[in-house]
């Protein structure tokens, strides 16, 4: 059995075995964090999928406090190697082997830079993951627009639940999501990415309703929230 808790905008985690992955993990700054406990926090690792601040969010603090690694693409690990991060990088379209599962990095339509000491630095291509925990798969889409090739992930993996952002603006919108949801063929949705920020202001049981009448399950969380698979 796997138990994901949604800890908002697009921060999860995964527990299974006794593992506990963290994806995502914007918890300092995220408004929709702000009522969670998240303190006392433990994982094994994160997973990250781009930089942009509200995805890189307490990586590092998290990681270093933990003695998790960090799962990311290459130049991403660079980047965290400078702060005394340990990482394991991949690279999109390649998988890997961890003693709880599978891990594949899948693409996602977006940036990947930051801004430090004044600087703008690009990190690569963002990406998604695949995620084989408890036996079960999971899609993290990342922040994304649609692309066709969902449905090749959908094909190749299996998935049993896929996080989604509907937010639009800065990723898929609802509309685009509804389309994204078909063509991956999840047993579950979740929607993530939306009402953190005013740009990303949706109506979340719109998508769900939209989604249910295409006969898909979907499960909209409030943060904190948990549910097991």
């Amino acid at each position: 059995m796997l138990n994901l808790t949604f800890l908002g905008h697009s921060a999860f985690l995964l527990e299974a075995g006794g593992v506990t992955l963290a994806l995502d993990p914007f918890l300092t700054g995220n408004p929709l964090a702000a009522g969670l406990d998240t303190a006392g926090l433990r994982v094994n690792y994160v997973l990250l999928t781009h930089v942009h601040g509200d995805h890189l969010g307490d990586t590092i603090a998290l990681a270093s406090r933990c003695k998790a690694p960090v799962v990311c693409n290459f130049e991403v690990g660079c980047y965290l190697q400078t702060k005394g991060i340990e990482v394991v990088t991949m690279h999109i379209g390649g998988a890997k082997l961890f003693p709880f599962g599978r891990i594949k990095l899948t693409q996602a339509l977006h940036g990947n830079s930051l801004i430090e000491n004044g600087k703008v630095l690009s990190l690569g291509n963002p990406n998604g993951f695949v995620v084989n925990l408890g036996g079960k798969n999971v899609y993290h889409a990342g922040d994304t627009g649609l692309f066709s090739d969902m449905k090749l992930i959908g094909e190749l993996d299996r998935l049993d639940v896929a996080l989604l952002p509907i937010g639009d603006n800065y990723t898929m919108g609802i509309e685009d999501a509804v389309r994204a949801a078909d063509f991956l063929s999840a047993e579950l949705v979740v929607p993530m990415h939306y009402n953190t920020f005013p740009p990303i202001s949706v109506d979340a049981q719109v998508f769900r309703d939209k989604v249910s009448a295409h006969g898909i399950a979907c499960r909209v969380l409030v943060p904190g929230e948990t549910i097991s698979i």
